[in-house]
């Protein structure tokens, strides 16, 4: 059975503007996420994965702006809301662990300090929200959490940073965690350890998470869906197996054959061809035609319609029920 809608998202745009000019970061994006589901959202630099999941929680600054399309939060419109009353959400209903760890915490305040300024509760005493703050420190796995809470973030490695971002996020007890690009940066070892705690974390706090990454690789080890993004486009949407099994979208087929699996010694990586779209110069198309080993002309001509391709599976591909099936080689270079 189908679990709860936590948070529902229709024909999200968000622009940016130039003078008269739109920059369509995030162009008529629609998704849902079921109470303690992972939901990935995946794609190359400039997709528009960060800005859909920074436009959640109204963190979108001038010039721009959500221009249309609704967010509904366990039934409440964020779209719109006032900055006092989305200060009420984020934090105490969702949390977010950015990008940059380094960026993300204050390099002249301690780190007990940043953790207890988190907490949302009214009431708690100083004693309270210390012996809070450095039960969340042991709890993600930072040893001497007692010692460390007076310690700067300059004083800890990459991985232990982002360690305490998720401690910071975590502070409120989400029920939702906004996650992006939570293992870049770090090494291999390192990033399936932060993983491994997110798992553990969704797990016992009972949340859902909406991790952003532009690694299938890693979207494959936690998340429950994926959404691949590209152009400010939602190019393929699926249940996470049924997304890696059969591949619809050309984009998504590139993604895929990028990652190093089942390769002989010495044997090149296989790369899509061209670069990302310029917002300001989007095809009138399909936003990857100019990059498709298929497109023809109606893909230059024509946006794609989203089309059902499989339970709960969709793709916007004019060929997604023609040559982009799984036997073809849509999206690897010729």
């Amino acid at each position: 059975m189908d679990k709860p809608v936590l948070l529902e998202v229709k024909d999200l745009k968000t622009y940016f503007y130039s003078g008269k000019h739109a920059l369509k970061a995030v162009d008529g994006v629609s998704f849902s996420i079921q109470e303690g589901e992972v939901f990935g959202l995946v794609g190359e630099s400039g997709s528009g994965k960060s800005i859909t999941c920074k436009s959640l929680i109204g963190l979108i600054h001038r010039p721009g702006r959500i221009a249309g399309g609704s967010i509904r939060y366990r039934g409440q419109e964020l779209a719109g809301l006032s900055e006092k009353a989305l200060t009420a959400v984020r934090g105490r209903e969702i949390g977010m662990i950015f990008q940059e760890p380094m960026v993300a915490l204050n390099p002249v305040l301690r780190i007990g300090q940043q953790i207890t300024e988190s907490f949302k509760e009214p009431g708690l005493s100083g004693e309270e929200k210390h012996a809070r703050a450095v039960e969340l420190l042991r709890r993600v796995g930072i040893p001497n959490p007692e010692q460390r809470m007076r310690e700067y973030p300059h004083q800890f490695s990459g991985g232990m940073r982002q360690r305490v971002v998720i401690a910071i996020a975590l502070a409120s007890n989400p029920k939702l965690l906004l996650a992006d690009e939570p293992t870049t940066a770090l090494d291999v070892t390192i990033q399936a350890q932060i993983l491994q705690l997110l798992r553990e974390l969704k797990d016992e706090y009972g949340m859902a998470m909406v991790l952003v990454t532009h690694n299938l690789g890693v979207a494959a080890q936690i998340c429950d869906r994926i959404a691949v993004m590209y152009g400010g486009h939602i190019m393929e949407l699926g249940p996470t197996r049924e997304l890696f099994a059969h591949p619809q979208n050309p984009y998504t087929r590139g993604l895929l054959a990028s990652l190093p699996v089942n390769k002989r010694k010495g044997e090149p990586l296989s790369a899509i061809p061209g670069t990302p779209p310029n917002l300001g110069e989007m095809p009138v198309g399909c936003p990857f035609a100019p990059r498709c080993a298929r497109a023809q002309d109606v893909c230059f001509s024509q946006p794609p319609a989203e089309r059902e391709v499989g339970p709960g599976h969709t793709c916007r591909c004019h060929f997604a029920d023609g040559p982009c099936r799984e036997e073809d080689d849509c999206g690897k270079p010729q």
